[in-house]
């Protein structure tokens, strides 16, 4: 009987795309239609669990998944006994504390005896812990923002992505806390034949994503420059180079990492390469 391993995914919004699409990324088919909870792949073994984000760490710790999706911001709040196996690459935000616009703020001593709301209070308290900083951290599943206006806290400590619902409600960053991202978690007591299984959807995942912040790139060379172009492009292992038609050129093949792209374009150019062709890599196998 073929091992089928669950995971549990965020059932709506951003986080939820992003993991979906990943997964649709590796090749994996199933359907998610609106308001389905459960589904199962029908070409990997593989079952989806879509649930509310903040129950994701705790359903992977009980066994109830096998894996999960999450923010790093869910992970570490609800401080469960998880093995983090990869972080994703999206979904980055932050958790920062904020004060009403019109306030001075001198540094965090500010927060010193004041009053905070906030949905992530443990996140919350280390950070105030280990900058000795004694404040009255008010608990409150939602709507953070509106605490300040209604006379329930002096500051807040949310979720920013990027800072307008802060500013349409009168409030602006002072401290970031925090960074996350999307993680990839299993449950810590996994059998070999589950870890099979996790071990394949890691394999495509990583292909998936290695792909994605790489550009392949053709150009065309005088051989004269060939050795200075090398040094530039090293490729996977070292860049492939073919004879052109016109005598003294070769055109070279490699992989550029998207972080360094347009750095080594401009290089590249000033090295003498000529008709630059760059192309997306669908998946890359290292």
């Amino acid at each position: 009987m073929e091992t089928i391993i669950r995971i549990a995914v965020q059932k709506s919004g951003r986080l939820s795309d992003d993991s979906l699409a990943l997964i649709k990324e590796c090749g994996i088919k199933f359907y998610n239609g609106t308001g389905k909870l459960k589904s199962t792949s029908t070409n990997f073994p593989i079952e989806f669990l879509f649930l509310r984000d903040d129950d994701i760490p705790g359903y992977v710790a009980d066994g109830v998944a096998d894996l999960g999706i999450v923010g790093e911001n869910e992970l570490v709040e609800k401080d469960k006994e998880v093995n983090t196996l990869k972080k994703l690459g999206f979904s980055k935000c932050r958790l920062s504390l904020a004060i009403p616009k019109g306030q001075d703020y001198p540094g965090i001593d500010f927060f010193q005896g004041k009053n905070i709301a906030t949905s992530y209070p443990k996140i919350l308290g280390d950070f105030l812990s280990a900058k000795n900083i004694n404040a009255d951290i008010h608990e409150i599943s939602g709507s953070v923002e509106i605490a300040p206006s209604i006379g329930l806290a002096e500051g807040i400590c949310d979720i920013v992505s990027s800072g307008s619902t802060l500013m349409m409600n009168g409030l602006k960053e002072v401290e970031e806390i925090f960074k996350s991202e999307a993680v990839l978690i299993a449950n810590k007591e996994l059998s070999n034949a589950k870890k099979e299984v996790v071990e394949k959807l890691l394999f495509r995942m990583n292909a998936v994503q290695t792909g994605k912040s790489s550009k392949y790139v053709l150009m065309n060379v005088p051989n004269a420059s060939i050795d200075k172009i090398i040094k530039l492009i090293p490729g996977m292992r070292s860049p492939t180079i073919l004879p052109l038609a016109q005598e003294g050129w070769s055109s070279v093949h490699s992989v550029l990492n998207e972080d360094t792209f347009w750095e080594h374009i401009e290089e590249l150019r000033a090295a003498g390469a000529e008709g630059i062709l760059v192309v997306p890599i669908e998946k890359m196998i290292l």
